[in-house]
């Protein structure tokens, strides 16, 4: 008798993994599948999309798109592997800004020094009807003097007040930021999250955007994160 098709399906996804991970040793090969494309096999492989055959004789890396649509498929799907749960988010160890009936969610990883969390800042101001909540996420390497100022910003009364204030004049709170702060645990909260860059941008629905959007991307992303939670809660639970 035959096996199950799902079992047989999963056995060769299996069997693309292992070879994957004997020719590439040291790469970390996540979730494999048929990708629907060429019948080539789909591999999270080191943080990326990757395509391959059934013996892993090539792979391909790059991007497929729709021809009609223009749409991304490649980063499409691998957005939705990399979902997190939302609820997983220990929102107690960020800042918290709520604008307008904040009804929409967002977290942001940000530092303090960094210039592009300063744009992402800047869009942020035409965006409404969302609550914001932001991880303290200094970079050592890149800005030595973040995680200093991150803390003084946590140890300020109205900590939300000081990191805008922060960031429309350069101001800091008046204190020697030697309060208990959460910064190793968003630090290793951003290390699970496999999170090497800032501002990184996780979405409603657990999808995780690096980059400072502007404000029309950042406004279509909110909308699309919206519709897939509300999917996501309203499908029966298995």
């Amino acid at each position: 008798a035959r096996p199950p098709a799902d079992a047989a399906a999963g056995a060769e996804a299996a069997a693309v993994k292992k070879l994957l991970e004997q020719k590439f040793p040291g790469a970390t090969v996540g979730a494999v599948g048929r990708s629907g494309y060429f019948g080539l096999y789909e591999a999270q492989f080191d943080g990326q999309l990757v395509y391959t055959d059934a013996k892993v004789g090539h792979v391909f890396v790059g991007s497929i798109y729709d021809a009609t649509t223009k749409q991304n498929l490649t980063e499409d799907r691998l957005r939705k592997l990399n979902r997190i749960a939302w609820d997983s988010l220990p929102l107690e160890l960020a800042l918290k800004k709520v604008k307008g009936g904040g009804t929409r969610k967002l977290a942001v990883f940000s530092d303090a020094d960094c210039p592009f969390c300063a744009r992402f800042e800047n869009e942020l101001k035409a965006i409404d009807d969302v609550t914001v909540y932001t991880f303290l996420f200094p970079i050592d390497q890149l800005h030595p003097d973040a995680a200093r100022k991150s803390k003084q910003i946590w140890c300020a009364p109205d900590r939300q007040k000081a990191w805008d204030e922060f960031f429309a004049s350069g101001k800091l709170p008046d204190n020697k930021g030697d309060c208990e702060t959460p910064l190793a645990a968003t630090q290793a909260l951003g290390q699970k999250l496999r999170i090497n860059a800032t501002p990184t941008l996780v979405f409603a629905d657990g999808s995780i955007i690096p980059g400072a959007l502007p404000k029309d991307r950042l406004e279509a992303e909110l909308v699309k994160a919206a519709t897939e939670a509300k999917k996501t809660a309203a499908a029966p639970k298995k």
